[in-house]
């Protein structure tokens, strides 16, 4: 991880004055607004939202249903809520850069609007979601930003994913429903988008297969262009935002002049006249808006006019940009209908920032401390510099937050830092945040800049545990579960849990020992913590070095399922990626499980100790070493050692004659290749097989209460030396046999699992636990 000054300095590197300057030229040009809309961080339409903004200087805002809790992530075990929190944190960073105005549908981590896994259906994402729900947000959301355009990323059509799916069902809806003044009238006044495009482009590609052909284009965004000052094309900007989803391993390097033009099809309107281009039938300039102030108007188009052909002079811009922002001011105290009224204010905003760019405003606020809990509070550092003019630079605090001189913090009352903010405005951070005047040419204007590091807060009552989901397997169960509490809040609290009748919980000089009965009954606990008798909080700090930290905070438990896994003997080696805890949770349940050293990958005889090797998901992309291992690996099979390969994606270094010990295809696009339905009915094809008999028998309790899907990046051929075990397949589609392939390869075995595994134990599944037990068994036994 970087320290904080070299996190400091690489974001000066990344903003010099001439680019700061230029961008914030860029959106005075016109009053059009663009909103994308899509289902999951990553989901917007980085290149052609490049050259609008860039370019042409329209407003961007970008509107996305759920959080993505449901996608893979590549760079750590973060899943569900945390993973959300993370993409959360990823679509803003991404959204800076564009620039974007974002909104959320989902608001909070219990939202109905959830990333639940893949969907293939729009009807069903709906029914998951809420349909009044999502609709309600959409058209909220719509009402508040007031877009002119709004263009979904993907078509609504078989073979795409149902989340996006669902948001252009939403979108056509909406495009009503927002103008209907007898809907929800508590959302807000009526809005009018003025047209409706759709993607004029297949979606098809690795992840999805759509059956339908693009509408017919009626216009076409060039976006193969590049930019003037920063000599980058569109294209590679929008891979600059996209290389922010790292989670999802986003961010290509595209070669110069390899852009794309991209073609959009009008599917509804309001305007008349020829459609060439997404601003036409609008009102554009400042002077065509419908107000009482036309002069004024007029005057403060003319004056940013001024400024753009004074690029690079900061003098000529800056006198040119105080006298359009003293233009537009009266105008803005004229009785403005709705409809020009917040262009006129939006414009205000992106004047008084050009007027910071150009008088050399340079604002740098950072604190001493990065988490707080409430009653605590931390140095405010502010380093302000006006090259023209002076700067005037205060915190603007939440109103449960508190100042004593330079020092600030949340108050005792303070509630938690949001993990899940609805909304993400570049240009209007949410607090705690800097309020910056600028003074110059006798002007004062007014912008809001973000701290370097906002200061999070955790709940009043909080603690960390180190196991909040453990196995207890009654094949081997412990005497005792140690839990680990640190970071308890208010210091000094006593920590308790609140136990099933005949666990008994202690103190200790760490934290909680709690004693299980000698024969618990199987089940699912929830095991509430308390601090003083009430109940406490957990909060998970999530870091990484391409976002700013965040904290998720919620009810502190402990979930404990006791389960029945029988047990086998050998030895396993487990080969990770950083991408699931599955050696953990194999030894949680009583396995003999040992991670294996970058070292051991490439020693036959440190191989050799071992009766079985487990492979981890996206591991032989992850993990330095492997792919050059795995003709050892496969030597090691054929002499009598078991292999599990948990799944793959095509991508992940995946060679379909080589990976396997036997030729093995992973199927693409993904949409064809895996079953969502939790619930599939799963029909054992070798049900004697000792995959599925030994040492536990595998029936219908063990595909119970799953969780996301069953699996996903099925095989799609195979050698004929291995044998399909399963087959499952989702409504109305025809069977999966790749879900789970077994191998006899000389002495030993190869099993490849696309089952979600992993997952399934996160989420203690009990099933997961008895066949990963059974795929790990030495073929011997």
């Amino acid at each position: 991880m970087p320290t904080p000054d070299q996190t400091r300095i690489a974001a000066q590197r990344a903003a010099p004055r001439i680019t700061a300057l230029w961008r914030a030229l860029r959106p005075l040009q016109t009053t059009v607004s663009f909103m994308n809309s899509g289902a999951h961080p990553d989901d917007e339409i980085s290149d052609m939202l490049a050259a609008l903004s860039w370019r042409d200087g329209i407003e961007l805002s970008y509107v996305c249903a759920n959080r993505g809790e449901g996608g893979q992530n590549d760079i750590g075990t973060e899943a569900t809520t945390a993973l959300g929190t993370l993409r959360t944190a990823e679509m803003e960073r991404a959204a800076e850069i564009l620039p974007l105005r974002l909104y959320w549908l989902s608001e909070h981590p219990d939202d109905a609007i959830f990333d639940f896994g893949f969907s293939k259906s729009g009807e069903e994402t709906l029914r998951n979601w809420g349909r009044d729900r999502t609709l309600t947000r959409l058209v909220q959301v719509i009402r508040a930003e007031k877009p002119d355009i709004l263009c979904p990323t993907f078509l609504d059509v078989p073979g795409q994913h149902g989340h996006h799916r669902a948001m252009t069902q939403a979108a056509h809806e909406a495009f009503d429903l927002a103008a209907d003044p007898g809907f929800a009238p508590e959302l807000g006044a009526p809005w009018e988008i003025a047209k409706l495009y759709l993607p004029g482009w297949s979606g098809a590609g690795q992840a999805y297969d759509d059956d339908l052909p693009p509408p017919p284009a009626t216009m076409t965004v060039p976006a193969a262009g590049r930019d003037p000052v920063t000599g980058w094309d569109y294209a590679q900007i929008g891979q600059q935002s996209r290389a922010c989803h790292r989670t999802q391993a986003m961010g290509r390097w595209v070669p110069r002049g390899a852009g794309r033009d991209l073609p959009l099809h009008l599917a509804r309107r309001r305007t008349t006249g020829p459609d060439t281009a997404v601003s036409d039938g609008l009102p554009a300039a400042l002077s065509a808006l419908d107000s009482p102030a036309k002069v004024d108007l007029a005057e403060a188009e003319a004056q940013i006019a001024r400024s753009a052909a004074a690029f690079p002079d900061t003098a000529d811009i800056l006198a040119a940009a105080t006298a359009a922002l003293q233009a537009l001011r009266r105008a803005a105290e004229a009785r403005n209908p709705p409809r020009s009224a917040h262009r006129i204010a939006r414009k205000i905003a992106q004047l008084s920032t050009l007027i910071r760019a150009a008088a050399g405003v340079e604002i740098h606020g950072h604190v001493a401390r990065t988490v707080l809990a409430p009653g605590e509070v931390t140095e405010l550092t502010v380093e302000h510099f006006a090259e023209t003019g002076s700067v005037e630079v205060m915190p603007m605090l939440p109103p449960d937050w508190v100042q004593a001189g330079s020092a600030i913090g949340p108050g005792p009352e303070a509630a938690p830092s949001d993990a899940y903010p609805p909304v993400f405005l570049p240009d209007a951070p949410s607090t705690p945040a800097l309020r910056v005047v600028t003074r110059a040419l006798g002007v004062e204007s007014v912008t809001s800049l973000p701290f370097e590091t906002p200061p999070l807060v955790q709940p009043a009552r909080s603690l960390s545990c180190d196991q909040t989901r453990i196995a207890v397997n009654r094949a081997a169960p412990p005497e005792v579960i140690e839990l680990t509490l640190r970071e308890i809040r208010p210091s000094g609290a006593t920590p308790g849990i609140t136990l099933p009748e005949g666990w008994r919980a202690e103190p200790t000089a760490t934290g909680l020992r709690v004693t299980l009965p000698k024969d618990p009954a199987e089940g699912l606990y929830r095991l509430p913590l308390t601090l003083d008798g009430a109940p406490a909080h957990e909060s998970q700090l999530i870091v990484h070095d391409h976002t700013a930290p965040r904290l998720l905070s919620g009810a502190a438990e402990v979930q404990v399922r006791v389960l029945d896994a029988a047990l086998h003997p050998g030895r396993i080696g487990y080969i990770g990626g950083g991408n699931d805890r599955v050696d953990h949770w194999l030894g949680q349940i009583g396995a003999d499980v040992t991670a294996l050293s970058d070292r051991e990958l490439s020693d036959a005889d440190a191989l050799a100790r071992y009766d079985t090797l487990v492979i981890g998901i996206f591991a032989i992309r992850m993990r330095k070493g492997l792919t050059e291992a795995l003709p050892a690996i496969h030597d090691w099979v054929a002499e009598g050692g078991t292999l599990l390969t948990l799944y793959h994606r095509p991508w992940d270094n995946w060679d379909a004659a080589r990976t396997a010990p036997r030729p093995l295809e992973i199927g693409q696009p993904s949409l064809r290749w895996r079953v969502t339905d939790e619930r599939a009915e799963v029909t054992a094809l070798a049900p004697d097989h000792p995959c599925l008999t030994h040492p536990n028998r595998i029936g219908p309790k063990d595909w119970e209460g799953w969780h996301k899907e069953r699996g996903l990046y099925f095989a799609k051929s195979w050698d004929t030396a291995y044998t399909p075990l399963l087959e499952m397949a989702d409504p109305g589609e025809a069977p999966h046999r790749g879900a789970l392939l077994a191998a006899e390869i000389g002495a030993g075995r190869h099993v490849h699992c696309a089952l979600i595994l992993h997952h399934q134990m996160e989420r203690l599944t009990p099933g997961a636990f008895r066949l990963m037990m059974n795929l790990t068994a030495p073929r011997a036994e």
